[in-house]
């Protein structure tokens, strides 16, 4: 989702570098150079004198327009940033994304060493960081977002490993005087006649001086001997002893520990402020006012450590000004939305309704969404080091590109002045890719004050896990009416729908591409399809003092409740299986999503095995992201308690790169999917202020809701589609689908609320 400096305009589509020249209010004139001279600078850098380290591209030299050697090749399609290859033979592969738990630290090596010929047990990772070559190869924006990863960098590493290989393979011929075509790779070796061998890293040196190929030829799949094979995380061993370092475990020599007190109601201003008791706090340095999110205002309280900064903070005397500030109120809200669910909203698509006044059978439903919080493991934070005028930033970050820009103006510096060192994160689910980048300019602006109130160590600004869950940045609340006619063979005579929900991009600099007529395409996504049903749908954007973003998944985690739900009901009204009626709905334009209902279908034992007494089957499929995921579940009711006992996951996502990956994927969108239901599973806000504050009351699943996951792939050849979020939408709809099958009843509310 977004952008480096004015160098990567050149490699974005020219709405999106439109857009950053409007977000970073900058001259043309000052610039780099022509976008179109830019896209052929790049060059390649000699970073040490041994080994193979088609190493860095500074920032600033890209920005400076530096000659490229290698004519023809973009940045991220150079080896030199993603690759080097030690005197022992050990292959670090440099990742363009942040992982934060989905594996792609894991994924692209693979994809790489693939095509490299790498021995796997010799190959390890590294985070990139705002570096212009880390952009997305597709997008030509820094992104870990949209299950993008391996879709969109797919071919990238595959030609990378590809131009290392060949690059290796030169250097051998050369040292053995063959002609290259004669040689072959196997397992971290260039292979020469007789069986002769030279090892990749004793070749590093050599080849590194040599020229990167242009076009290189990759394997046909197969080939592949890591593609597509259950592999273990690069990362798995580091996580499961403790031993790996997240962003909020960075330590710098003399390092200051900041947390913030911040408003209670988004964007107000501080009205007094006692801070005498405060300072008196054993390890308090320094109480500082400090600019926060949307133009608000908070204190800053500055320690050697974190639990002597929180108890400042606790001391601290404030009071807020909220005079100039909307204080929403969620029954309010949910009432003013439920009056706009009644009227017709900007159209988003058209169909006639009036088939509606004469069908055999009718359903009118609305349904209820919640505000919902990211609550990732690790909460937020962001370490600065400022050196007069350059600064170097710590963090996870899914956007580091944005995230520099945004900090380089906070600090008052030149971009290419600025480090983005991009730390491994502790879960986001969308809450570390802010366009307003609101935590780490914050951090910014404690680290600049710090400097000028005499402190000149690195502040570390930590969020604690209240602060995340009360701080913003939520999945819209929504409200869907919806009115459908049908016959008795369940045929869709006209479908009636409106959706109200604030926007997540207005007002941001995705709203030019991802606002059309007025309609956030984000709140849409996911409706319809599979479905050849005539729909009309309309939708309201209400604006809200509630600070709103993408949450896995995005707008498909209340669209696809509503779509499969609904399906689901016409289908028990009609008397027919909702499997069948599904399959019959689709047609023959869905093969995927048939593909996966089908094989979840099969791997359940779905209408072929008896349930135990109590439970019943509940059905649903969705496709977000491009990859389709369709579950059976068994649940059961008891007491107006609900309970999930078993998923069967059916996936397509195309190729598989790692099995393994996919499944814990799916898993983890299921759990989260599965948070959406439970009780507790709702941000509320009472006169402007968040009710929730920690997992005691914005309650996650324990182990206990857990049920068994069965996850099944189906076969596919085709390039491979994201996974990070398709796993979450379809999990709740199954699960409500199984209790109206017992009740009689769909769930309309989530968290769900049977009593």
């Amino acid at each position: 989702m977004h952008f480096d400096s004015h160098a990567v305009q050149a490699h974005m589509p020219r709405h999106l570098a439109a857009l950053l020249e409007k977000a970073q209010g900058t001259d043309e004139s000052t610039g780099s150079g022509s976008s179109e001279g830019l896209a052929r600078r790049t060059f390649l850098k000699v970073t040490a004198a041994s080994g193979f380290a088609l190493g860095a591209f500074p920032l600033a030299a890209v920005a400076q327009g530096a000659a490229a050697p290698v004519a023809g090749l973009k940045p991220f399609e150079q080896p030199s940033a993603f690759v080097r290859i030690e005197p022992d033979g050990t292959v670090t592969v440099t990742i363009n994304r942040l992982d934060f738990g989905q594996g792609v630290q894991t994924g692209l090596p693979m994809i790489l060493a693939e095509e490299l010929d790498a021995d796997w047990s010799k190959v390890r990772s590294t985070h990139g960081d705002a570096n212009v070559a880390y952009a997305d190869p597709t997008m030509g924006l820094h992104l870990t977002g949209g299950s993008n990863s391996i879709k969109n960098s797919y071919t990238q590493y595959r030609e990378l490993g590809a131009r290392t290989r060949a690059m290796l393979v030169s250097a051998a011929a050369a040292q053995w005087g063959v002609d290259a075509s004669a040689l072959r790779t196997q397992n971290g070796f260039v292979v020469g006649p007789g069986g002769k061998k030279l090892g990749y890293g004793e070749l590093a040196e050599a080849a590194m001086k040599l020229p990167v190929p242009e076009k290189v030829t990759l394997k046909d799949p197969k080939q592949f001997r890591l593609i597509g094979k259950p592999t273990g995380r690069l990362d798995a061993k580091a996580k499961s002893s403790g031993l790996q370092d997240y962003g909020i475990d960075v330590r710098l020599p003399g390092m200051l520990t900041a947390v913030v007190a911040r408003p209670p109601v988004f964007a107000a201003k501080l009205k007094s402020l006692d801070d005498s008791a405060a300072k008196a706090i054993k390890g308090v340095k320094a109480v500082l006012r400090v600019p926060t999110d949307r133009g608000g205002e908070g204190v800053a309280v500055i320690a050697d450590g974190y639990w002597a900064a929180k108890q400042g903070r606790d001391a601290l005397k404030v009071e807020w000004n909220t005079d100039a500030v909307e204080r929403p109120d969620t029954t309010a809200l949910l009432a003013s939305y439920r009056e706009l669910a009644a009227k017709p909203g900007l159209v988003a698509m058209q169909a006639d309704t009036a088939p509606l006044a004469g069908a055999p059978h009718r359903i009118s439903a609305e349904y209820v969404f919640p505000y919902l919080a990211h609550a990732p493991m690790e909460p937020l934070n962001c370490t600065v080091l400022l050196n007069g005028d350059k600064a170097e930033l710590w963090m996870g970050t899914q956007m580091p590109g944005l995230d520099a820009v945004a900090a380089a103006k906070a600090l008052g510096l030149q971009p290419q002045n600025l480090k983005i060192h991009t730390q491994m994160a502790g879960g986001g689910f969308g809450r570390r890719a802010i366009p307003s980048s609101d935590y780490v300019v914050e951090a910014c602006g404690v680290a600049k004050a710090a400097r000028g109130a005499g402190l000149t160590a690195p502040v570390r600004t930590l969020w604690s896990r209240e602060d995340d869950i009360k701080g913003g940045y939520y999945r819209p609340m929504h409200v869907h009416r919806a009115e459908i006619g049908f016959d008795a063979q369940g045929n869709v005579l006209a479908w009636d729908h409106v959706i109200v929900g604030q926007s997540i991009v207005k007002g941001s600099p995705f709203e030019g591409f991802m606002v059309k007529n007025g309609i956030d395409a984000t709140a849409i996504e996911g409706m319809k399809e599979p479905y050849d049903v005539p729909m009309k749908l309309s939708v309201h954007h209400p604006q809200v003092n509630v600070p709103v973003l993408w949450w896995r998944s995005v707008g498909s985690t209340h669209t696809a409740y509503a779509m499969e739900t609904l399906i689901d009901e016409v289908a028990r009204t009609t008397k027919q299986d909702p499997v069948a009626y599904r399959l019959r709905l689709m047609g023959d334009k869905h093969p995927r999503h048939k593909a996966a209902l089908q094989l979840a279908v099969a791997q359940s034992g779905y209408g072929k095995k008896k349930l135990p007494a109590g439970r019943a089957w509940g059905v649903a499929v969705h496709e977000s992201f491009e990859s389709v995921v369709a579950y059976v579940v068994e649940a059961s009711v008891k007491d107006g308690t609900p309970k999930l006992h078993r998923i069967t996951a059916g996936v397509h996502c195309n190729l598989v790169v790692n099995p393994k990956s996919v499944e814990a994927q799916v898993q983890g969108g299921a759990l989260m999917g599965l948070s959406m239901c439970l009780p507790g599973g709702a941000i509320t806000l009472k006169d402007g202020v968040v009710e929730q504050s920690n997992f005691g009351d914005f309650a996650v699943p324990r182990i206990t809701d857990m049920p068994q996951v069965a996850v099944h792939i189906v076969p596919s050849a085709d390039p491979p589609k994201g996974m990070g979020e398709p796993g979450l939408p379809p999990l709740a709809p199954a699960f409500a689908n199984a209790i109206a099958q017992l009740t009689g009843k769909t769930p309309r509310e989530l968290p769900f609320k049977l009593a």
